[in-house]
């Protein structure tokens, strides 16, 4: 077998006294699509954040190519984040900086002998990837939440890497916009790169993914693979409710 990309060995995660995560594990190989789905609250988004080594398990262990995310050194750990980009829920940009400083800044950590004008000739190649054409000398609270996202994926885009995770990623766009988006990860899939994503959206499910993970009150349910997850019955009717909670913008059409 294979080494997988993220392995993750009896994983859990408290919050103030709460178990929000409890002994999951999930082995993701090199070139796969992997959706986390489920009821809302049910830990995917806390689950994708232990596996991106963005939050630190209470328990268990997360390994990014056979080595402990916790267990890094500082070199090995800045090649994990150079590798590994995430589009958060939320888009998690810096309030107290412009769109160009946001975008910047990757590129000076994982490229420092990159210079100002090969930065920003990456930029204007990630604006123009995700469709964004207004000004990068505002700040976050200037855009549309959309118009955050698109900047999130942006960022996430900008060190070319091997590993995507994407938390509701299509949420708050437009349709042409999402379209765009879904393009965009598409493309990576077929260039054989990995993607680990949380969506509602059970067309987007079962066009993108390859294994669909199902949690629910923290732990894994259910996994389907391949052809199971067109006639999985209990995913249609499960994200059908949460569209219906969540609202029209996750029913996107999948072109």
């Amino acid at each position: 077998m294979a080494e997988p990309i993220i392995e993750m060995k009896d994983v859990s995660f408290s919050a103030q006294g709460e178990r929000i995560v409890g002994k999951v594990s999930l082995r993701v190989e090199q070139g796969k699509t992997v959706a986390l789905a489920g009821p809302s609250g049910g830990g995917k988004s806390t689950a994708l954040k232990l596996a991106a080594g963005i939050l630190v398990p209470s328990g268990g262990n997360v390994f990014y190519r056979g080595k402990n995310i916790d267990s890094m050194n500082r070199l090995q750990n800045l090649a994990f984040r150079r590798e590994a980009a995430v589009v958060f829920q939320d888009s998690a940009l810096w309030a107290n900086q412009n769109l160009n400083q946001i975008l910047e800044l990757p590129l000076r950590v994982h490229f420092p002998d990159m210079g100002s004008g090969k930065r920003r000739e990456r930029i204007r190649e990630a604006m123009e990837l995700v469709g964004y054409r207004r000004d990068l000398e505002v700040r976050p609270a200037m855009l549309s939440m959309g118009e955050q996202k698109l900047i999130a994926f942006a960022r996430a885009m900008l060190c070319c890497p091997e590993l995507l995770f994407l938390d509701e990623w299509t949420e708050s766009l437009d349709d042409s916009a999402a379209q765009r988006l879904i393009g965009i990860v598409r493309r990576f899939k077929d260039e054989g790169k990995t993607i680990i994503f949380v969506s509602h959206n059970f067309p987007l499910i079962q066009r993108l993914a390859d294994c669909v993970i199902m949690i629910a009150k923290g732990q894994i349910v259910r996994r389907l693979e391949g052809g199971e997850i067109a006639g999985d019955q209990d995913l249609a009717e499960m994200s059908g409710r949460e569209l219906g909670l969540c609202g029209s913008e996750y029913a996107l059409p999948i072109r």
